[in-house]
């Protein structure tokens, strides 16, 4: 079982399962993250506003965990949004009932830490992607590592999360098709 699993068996009781319509804001950009989230169906993205840029840099799906973890852990602001980009069944976990479970759970700890080293590296691939990688290659690296995001996401949010305009992506999309 891998750690997204056996964290969603050990927190499973004490969440809330609720529908969202496709473009539900699920947090705001400025606000207390109060929730955890485990996605049964779906597809939900993170993003911020960049003077007026809507710049996305993940998207989450069935199966996966979303907060703002350092909000919800810290009661910080959120530094970004957080929105559906299907129609999506989500199982929310209040902070409280997260605090209660890890003390009845010591080994949730464990399973919690694993959770965010895997999103800390995705996160460290992501920003040395764009440091040393041509459009194209982010391009080939996603459409090999998560070629399901194609055929879910929509293509400006796509380009927006390679750092490209969608008119770049489409280009780098005829070129490789090619």
């Amino acid at each position: 079982m891998n750690e997204p699993e056996l964290l969603w068996e050990k927190i499973q009781s004490f969440a809330e399962k609720k529908e969202y319509p496709k473009k539900s804001c699920l947090l705001s950009e400025g606000d207390v993250s109060e929730h955890l989230l485990f996605i049964e169906k779906g597809c939900v993205r993170s993003w911020f506003n960049n003077d007026g840029n809507d710049i996305t840099f993940q998207f989450f799906f069935d199966g996966s965990f979303v907060s703002s973890f350092e909000s919800l852990r810290k009661c910080n602001p959120s530094l970004f949004n957080l929105e559906t980009l299907e129609h999506s069944i989500l199982h929310i976990i209040p902070r409280e009932s997260l605090i209660s479970a890890k003390k009845n759970y010591p080994s949730l700890t464990d399973a919690i830490n694993e959770l965010l080293c895997t999103r800390l590296y995705h996160y460290q691939k992501l920003f040395l992607s764009r440091i040393k990688n041509s459009a194209q290659l982010r391009y080939e690296e996603l459409l090999g590592e998560s070629p399901e995001i194609f055929a879910r996401v929509p293509h400006h949010y796509i380009a927006s999360y390679l750092g490209i305009t969608p008119v770049s992506l489409s280009r780098i999309r005829n070129k490789v098709k090619h």
